[in-house]
């Protein structure tokens, strides 16, 4: 028995139609995964952006609460609460007064890569901004 010493030559080659399946489906694949990771990311960022300005917001200026004026918000503490909310979290963003009853809170937040990461895209943010008024009585102010 004569053995050939050229192989077949289809044997074990690997064809240019499977390595392009191959790489579609992995960018299929990252796209699924990393996109999910810029959804949550979205989503944590609203999520915080307006826990953030709500704990803002519940600051009251109490001595002039006492001194029976309108309930407005404590301008300082209210900028104070939000910081330490985002800090508490570890988040960063920034922290502002929207008005004389209302602050405005603006974060983001960053996600890290599966395979984008793999072709220098190494993280994804998302950036939200909440805004939350004061508002007193259970039907809000009569205005």
């Amino acid at each position: 028995m004569r053995f050939s010493a050229s192989p077949c030559p289809e044997h074990g080659a690997v064809t240019p139609y499977t390595l392009v399946f191959i790489t579609v489906l992995l960018l299929f694949v990252g796209l699924a995964v990393d996109g999910g990771a810029k959804l949550r990311a979205g989503w944590e960022a609203v999520g915080v952006a307006e826990e953030a300005a709500r704990a803002g917001a519940g600051q009251i200026d109490l001595a002039a609460a006492y001194r029976g004026d309108d309930f407005v918000v404590d301008r300082g503490a209210a900028v104070r609460a939000a910081r330490a909310y985002l800090d508490a979290g570890g988040h960063s963003g920034a922290v502002g007064i929207a008005g004389p009853d209302s602050i405005r809170v603006s974060v983001t937040v960053t996600k890290p890569t599966w395979l984008l990461s793999m072709v220098g895209l190494s993280s994804v943010s998302a950036t939200a901004t909440a805004t939350a008024d004061l508002v007193s009585g259970v039907e809000g102010p009569n205005r």
